[in-house]
């Protein structure tokens, strides 16, 4: 996996999230949003802890211990993850989906950003200019005609946007961080440790909520169990290989190529639901394997 197997470990995780977004789908409409979003974390988790066992057994290495700094980058993805989509629910309800993933897809240029800061993350012009086409082609993507002036009408979603991709991006930097701070192991054992923890706690924080706040929806997605097992491979097995991208490269790397998710995305709509594919959408997805090159051939 040295090398470019970052792309492939991305790659491979897009696809199984494309999966697992639409297998969500049905489940959120049978148990609401925030029971859809716990089933996520809750029947994940088992399965990640399966894959800790078996990277841990078949490598013949020990789990790493949990050092305090990646217990705290942990918390930091975690808790972010949650709160970001959080925002995003919340913003979908007052804007449009168009809207909403235009100012959420602005997350690859604020990680790298962040991520160069925080964690001294390599940061060169020329990924910098290959971030911001393809950012530039999802927004392109998601804004029909005469959508443009929604998204400055008013500050408040503008920045209720900007807010929930910048937390987005904040969860992928706290997952590196923990990853990298890992003492010991080689990057896969460390990927699934701390998806290990960071599903535990996510689990854990969703369901106390829930059990405080909404006990009808823990109900229905814990009855929703078949469908959500489903859901939860599938979210593990992406979230599986979003680490290993980040245990493998840069997070801007990582966010940037998943942008790639959306075409993804736009093919099962035309395949499966026959959905009709415009100029422009045609234009965005150029323009994003445009930046997707241009990130490629900016690696050293």
């Amino acid at each position: 996996m040295a090398g470019f197997g970052w792309v492939l470990a991305t790659l491979i995780a897009a696809a199984a999230q494309t999966a697992r977004n639409a297998t969500q789908a049905s489940l959120t409409r049978a148990i609401g949003t925030i029971g859809a979003t716990h089933v996520r974390f809750l029947f994940g988790l088992p399965f990640a802890l399966v894959f800790l066992a078996l990277v841990a057994s078949l490598h013949g290495q020990p789990v790493p211990a949990i050092t305090l700094k990646a217990f705290g980058f942990t918390v930091l993805g975690a808790m972010s993850q949650i709160a970001a989509t959080a925002l995003m629910l919340f913003l979908m309800k007052s804007q449009s989906f168009a809207v909403t993933t235009a100012w959420l897809k602005t997350e690859p240029v604020l990680v790298a950003l962040t991520a160069a800061a925080v964690l001294g993350d390599p940061l060169s012009l020329p990924m910098l200019l290959a971030i911001a086409t393809a950012t530039a082609g999802v927004v392109l993507m998601s804004l029909k005609p005469g959508t443009s002036a929604a998204m400055w009408r008013d500050g408040g979603p503008a920045l209720t946007g900007l807010l929930a991709g910048a937390l987005f991006g904040l969860s992928a930097i706290g997952f590196r961080g923990a990853i990298v701070a890992l003492p010991t192991g080689d990057f896969l054992i460390r990927a699934t440790t701390i998806l290990a923890l960071g599903l535990t706690l996510q689990a854990l924080t969703l369901g106390v909520w829930l059990l405080a706040f909404d006990r009808g929806a823990l109900v229905a997605s814990l009855r929703a169990w078949r469908p959500s097992l489903a859901a939860g491979f599938l979210g593990a097995f992406a979230s599986q290989f979003w680490f290993i991208g980040f245990s493998l490269t840069s997070a801007a790397n990582v966010r940037t190529l998943a942008l790639i998710e959306v075409i993804f995305a736009q093919g099962v709509s035309r395949l499966l639901f026959r959905q009709n594919v415009s100029a422009r959408q045609v234009l965005g997805m150029a323009i994003i394997v445009l930046g997707v090159g241009l990130l490629l051939r900016s690696q050293p």
